[in-house]
Parts: structure tokens; sequence; C-alpha cells
């Protein structure tokens, strides 16, 4: 959910908040982090994170960006691969293509795109790591991934920019707390084209992207369906709310395959 405005590095929260924090205020989930990575309470489920020391991406150079690159990687040239294993992962939703979305391309984290860009995950493909990109089963692991590699950074004296206010400080306000993000792909023909698809939606405290991500078009019916909130809320919070919110979709495109009506079913404001 944009906000129309991005911040260049951790401190531009601080000397700016008389931007920044009406803007948070504002936000379903008011200016208030909340916290909690217990898997047990909760298909893909992913994150971000920035670096203290270094600027966020609008006013990341080239040079901060490589520092960041071989910190998030064993060896740089891991960061290279066959362009038709780069498509296949893109494809998979597992590795980002170059984003074309109007805020990104204006705010300049794009720039000298692909340079210093990568992706690691394991063999299985199983927990992704992106550089510069069922949820009961993932949600373990993407505790216990991040737990490792924070530890990782810590091990070599770097540490997630976060503050106790704010939570995890990222480039645009609309991912500032958790960072997180938890969706899923689901084929929506029917609903998509409803009426009422975008009310239900925003009294799920969700929201819908295209197939491919932010700026893109549903591909025959399929969307990407996640929380609309990061701050205010706790990680398991917010994956609830997709489980929840995704439950009643299949429902209502249930009912419309049948001919029949979704009105009673719209659920009140969250």
């Amino acid at each position: 959910m944009p906000v129309g405005c991005a911040a260049g590095d951790e401190e531009s929260y601080d000397v700016c908040k008389e931007l920044f924090d009406p803007i948070l205020e504002d936000r379903p989930g008011g200016d208030e982090h909340k916290t909690g990575l217990n898997p047990d309470n909760l298909s893909r489920v992913r994150t971000g994170r920035s670096i203290r020391g270094f600027c966020l991406p609008p006013h990341c150079g080239r040079g901060e960006r490589r520092a960041l690159g071989k910190l998030a990687v064993e060896a740089p040239s891991s960061l290279a691969g066959d362009p038709a294993e780069q498509q296949q992962l893109i494809d998979d939703h597992v590795l980002f293509d170059k984003p074309m979305s109007p805020l990104l391309l204006a705010s300049t984290p794009v720039h000298d795109w692909p340079d210093a860009r990568g992706i690691w995950h394991n063999d299985n493909k199983t927990f992704p790591m992106w550089k510069g990109g069922d949820l009961k089963e993932v949600f373990p692991r993407f505790c216990n991934g991040l737990t490792r590699i924070e530890a990782l950074f810590k091990s070599k004296n770097y540490e997630f920019t976060w503050n106790p206010h704010l939570g995890y400080i990222l480039t645009r306000p609309s991912n500032l707390g958790t960072g997180l993000q938890a969706g899923v792909h689901i084929k929506l023909p029917h609903l998509g084209k409803h009426e009422k698809f975008p009310e239900v939606l925003k009294r799920l405290r969700l929201q819908k992207r295209g197939t491919g991500g932010v700026g893109t078009a549903a591909v025959r019916g399929v969307f990407e369906v996640s929380h609309a909130d990061r701050l205010g809320f706790s990680e398991v919070e917010l994956v609830q709310m997709v489980v929840d919110g995704v439950k009643l979709l299949i429902e209502m495109e249930q009912r419309l395959e049948q001919g029949q009506a979704i009105h009673d079913l719209v659920p009140a404001q969250k």
C-alpha cells in the first residue's frame, strides 16, 4: 500500500519525523511496532531487512550496494547465474525481475539494476533469501532461517536496523514494523471481477497484487493476496489475517462458481 514517500537512511525517520510520523499514525495499524515470531501460532512468507551503517536504497550508491552484496553471500561470484535459470527463478516467483513500479523508479532503488543484486536459496528452494527481493509449514522455516541469518551478521559485527518505536527500518514507511509480507497466490476468476472484491479485501485488511507482484496484472485470475499492514501488529497476527481472509475468499469464489450471491459473506471491518 504505497504512501508516496521513501526514506534514504535510518536517521531520516528521526530527522524528518514531522513528515513520517503523521503518515504512520494515519495508517490502520498505527505507529507502534509489535513483534512475535512464535511459529506454533501460525504460502509464502518474506521480509526485508536493512543493515545498520548503510544507507537505504534511495540513497545507496554503487559502492555501498556492492559492500552489502559481499556481506550477503559467501562469494560475490555466486550472484551470477545462467539466463535460463534466472528466468525460471522469476517464473517460480523466487527471484525478482527488474521492478517497473513508478514508486520504485522515482525513489531510485533500481539504479544500476541488476548490479549487486542477487538471491541465496537452499538446494530445495524452501528458504530463499533475496538481496537488494501452506503458511503453517513456511512460517517455522522463515523464523528459523531469519534467526540464523541475523546471528551470522552479528558474528561479523553488523546488525539489522531496528528501533523499539518503528521496528525494522526499511525504505518505505508502509513496510516499517515487522517488514513482513505473508501471502498466497490464489485463483479467483469470479471474485476477482466482482464489484465487492476491493471492499472485501479492505475489510479483511488484505491487499492484492498481480500474478507477478507490484505493478503487474492478474493472469488467468491469479492474484497474490497478502496482509495490508506491517506496523502495529505482530508477525503471527499478520499471518493469521491472511489464513482467515483467504479461507473466506475461497468460500466466496465457490459461491460465485455456483451462481450464488455472496452479500451475506461480506465481513465487517477488522
